[in-house]
């Protein structure tokens, strides 16, 4: 039997090489909405029961991964890869309401899709709401 450095050996760097390639998944993996998410008009902006609407609904699906106070920091979220969103932050509070529309609809791993779940009304309330949570 022949014994092969496995640091030489064609397969192992084949492997190492696309171990070391695949995307890490953590939490600063850019997400972005493709541009013309960006030129979706919020239908309810500044209407302050869609921000009291959005706010219960934030309270039944989303408190639960994403912290009361939306700093990405429910107990639901521990465990995810990547962490759930801190919509505190400058980053998010700096993209569009299409923006923050298009992903709260598309969703990605782990973050489900509200697509089906959610009336699109009710997804608008959640951008709403997710507003008034700035540092």
């Amino acid at each position: 039997m022949k014994v092969t450095n496995i640091i030489t050996d064609p397969m192992f760097l084949t492997v190492l090489l696309f171990l070391l390639a695949m995307p890490t998944g953590n939490a600063q993996d850019e997400w972005k909405a493709p541009e013309s998410a960006d030129k979706l008009t919020n239908p309810l902006k500044n209407d302050a029961s869609a921000v009291a609407n959005g706010k219960r609904t934030y309270r039944m699906l989303c408190v639960i991964c994403h912290g009361a106070k939306g700093k990405g920091d429910g107990m639901g979220g521990a465990g995810l890869t990547p962490k759930p969103t801190n919509f505190t932050s400058t980053d998010v509070q700096a993209q569009t309401d299409g923006a923050l529309f298009w992903k709260l609809t598309e969703g990605r791993p782990p973050m489900a899709s509200y697509k089906t779940a959610l009336p699109e009304k009710k997804r608008w309330e959640l951008i709403n709401y997710i507003r008034t949570l700035k540092q």
